[in-house]
């Protein structure tokens, strides 16, 4: 699979839907050299959806039609991600109010099975889809899973496969060595300052 966004920063899409929702988050002006915010002008936004779109399509086997961003959606649409980015990265004892509501249909299909279905027109429906796939990673366990990386000058979300969930960075040789040559260099100065 090829995300737009995500594949930007060199790390791996979360499983199934949950990598749409990654592939938002990672729309962001992130990473060295910076790579451009996807979301900044409305051209862009409907590039990186289009492309998006057909990914998740391809993760899900799902048909979502394509969905036409209006003016200023993609501003609507930037501040549903940094949202979305928050909420990744609160722990559990953290509480968030609500920030997004979004229209979702369930439907009964013909072969018995339910189905959230998003509704609404621009960024109203790639929020529903969204948060449709984060609410499906809840039930199965996997939405703590998707994580922000640690490093402050990154920010890029990540899909931690660690057996313990301990993954911090979205790259330890990138950004995980980076901050502990920091960290290690803090402390020498504070012990020759001593």
């Amino acid at each position: 699979m090829s995300w737009p966004a995500t594949m930007r920063y060199d790390t791996g899409p979360a499983p199934e839907g949950l990598a749409f929702v990654q592939d938002l988050m990672n729309t962001i002006s992130a990473g060295k050299p910076r790579t451009s915010d996807l979301l900044a002008e409305q051209d862009d936004a409907q590039t990186w959806l289009d492309e998006a779109l057909a990914e998740w399509n391809k993760a899900t086997g799902g048909h979502a039609a394509g969905i036409e961003l209006a003016p200023h959606d993609h501003e609507e649409l930037r501040a549903f991600r940094d949202a979305l980015r928050r909420a990744a990265t609160q722990g559990e004892e953290d509480a968030l109010p609500p920030l997004h509501i979004a229209a979702v249909v369930m439907e009964l299909g013909k072969d018995g099975q339910v189905r959230p279905v998003p509704r609404g027109t621009g960024w109203r429906r790639v929020a529903a889809l969204a948060l449709i796939e984060v609410f499906q990673a809840q039930r199965t366990g996997t939405w703590h899973r998707l994580k922000v990386c640690r490093n402050d000058r990154c920010g890029t979300a990540f899909f931690d496969r660690s057996r313990n969930n301990s993954g911090v960075w979205h790259d330890v040789k990138v950004c995980g060595n980076a901050a502990n040559l920091r960290a290690y260099r803090a402390r020498q100065r504070t012990q020759k300052a001593s």
